[in-house]
């Protein structure tokens, strides 16, 4: 009696200490993605950057390619980064280096916006965006690898749920304090609102390398990755990783579609302008707020099913939005642009969890890093294609730009249903 009632507490006492070292690892894991999320609202490039160079003078080809250096440049160079993270035993370092490195390329943008103007500031801002996007890339790699070791099934899109939360929150009040002049709409201000966003990367990058991250295993995947025919195998050899890359390549749609709502939305010689900015970034916020712990749990549940829904959702939003917008030539200005940019941040919302956790908890054969670059740099090279929608709007108009986003994410929903139900052996 007395050796079970010992084995009983050691057992005890080993799951105690296990399920303390979750939660240490949630909490730490929790703090510095909600940093990040945060600092990603506050430098959103859609919305803010560009305003800010508007307001700066910058050129217009200069602004109009923020999103595509910003997207892209997160996404091509995991490819080159992968070989390197899978040889590694640690991956939160880079996860770390690459949160500090956003950081200062932040910081770099808040001094050129005090310290320039015109061409020298547009071009000032976009280096380091650039930089800032690189660096975003080292973290996307190793992420999903760190997540998946460090964090049991169940509780992996809970937590991106729940700092995506947090830090919708913390955007909603940005986007009060400037809708309410309390943060002025002026170049200086803004500045040191993107400086804000540098220092919580920073903190963001030292707080994850507190981590506790099983050593990973070293093998032959990992040391043979020289050759592009290496890297792309898993491309060839498994069938769901093709289905799941095509699945978030049309789903796509709901992260081009928001700068064409606005567009659509000024088509009868309305502004968006710097005072709208508030009333815009709140409907994305409160639409985060409200969507993304909820998308989070269900992708816990079936990440297929949630890529399933947010395409759906996204095709019904972006359809409506093209009719309305054939049909009258407007949305209703900005408070039209707003009410379709919340509907439509949702959907993105859920499409963008439900891809996370699916590419987390499927079964990537001991290559979680280089299924993970490579599904993101083909998805850097369509983000890159995605640029000609512009000229298209420009031929045909933005409502018919988003008829065509609304057929993809119609199709995205349709490949998921072929997805497997990765979450069906968690515990």
């Amino acid at each position: 009696m007395d050796l079970q009632r010992r084995l009983y507490g050691a057992l005890t006492e080993d799951d105690a200490q296990a399920d303390a070292g979750q939660v240490r690892a949630f909490a730490t894991h929790f703090t510095a993605l909600t940093a990040t999320k945060l600092a990603g609202g506050l430098v959103d490039p859609k919305l803010v950057l560009s305003s800010l160079l508007v307001a700066l003078g910058a050129p217009g080809g200069v602004i109009g390619a923020l999103v595509p250096v910003r997207e892209a440049g997160a996404l091509l160079p995991q490819l080159a980064l992968a070989a390197w993270i899978e040889r590694s035993r640690q991956r939160k370092w880079f996860w770390a280096a690459g949160a500090v490195g956003q950081g200062i390329a932040a910081l770099g943008m808040a001094a050129a916006a005090l310290t320039l103007d015109g061409v020298a500031a547009g071009w000032a801002i976009l280096g380091c965006l650039a930089l800032l996007a690189v660096c975003r890339s080292a973290g996307s790699a190793s992420y999903k690898d760190v997540l998946a070791r460090t964090l049991d099934k169940g509780t992996r899109g809970t937590v991106s749920g729940l700092a995506g939360t947090i830090g919708a929150v913390g955007v909603l009040i940005f986007a009060l304090l400037l809708s309410l002049g309390i943060i002025p709409g002026t170049p200086a201000a803004i500045a040191m609102v993107i400086a804000v966003a540098g220092g919580l990367l920073i903190a963001a990058g030292l707080i994850f390398t507190w981590l506790q991250e099983p050593e990973a295993e070293v093998g032959d995947a990992s040391q043979g990755l020289g050759g592009l025919r290496a890297v792309f195998a898993p491309l060839r050899k498994d069938a769901q990783l093709r289905r799941y890359i095509l699945t978030r390549t049309l789903l796509i749609s709901t992260a081009l579609a928001p700068p064409f709502v606005v567009m659509l939305s000024a088509g009868q010689g309305d502004s968006i302008n710097l005072g709208h900015l508030g009333l815009l970034v709140l409907a994305s916020s409160a639409a985060a707020i409200v969507s993304s712990y909820i998308w989070g749990r269900l992708s816990d549940r079936s990440s297929r099913q949630t890529l399933m829904f947010a395409g759906i959702a996204a095709a019904a939003v972006l359809a409506l939005a093209a009719v309305v917008g054939t049909l009258t030539g407007d949305l209703g200005g900005a408070y039209g642009a707003a009410g379709f940019v919340f509907a439509a941040k949702i959907a993105y919302e859920g499409a963008r969890a439900g891809r996370k956790t699916h590419l987390a908890d499927m079964d990537a054969h001991g290559q979680k890093a280089i299924y993970t670059a490579l599904s993101n740099s083909i998805l850097g090279v369509m983000l890159l294609l995605g640029g000609l929608f512009g000229l298209l709007a420009d031929i045909a108009g933005p409502a018919l730009v988003l008829g065509v986003f609304a057929a993809m994410a119609a199709g995205g929903a349709l490949v998921a249903v072929g997805l497997d139900e990765v979450q069906a052996d968690a515990t």
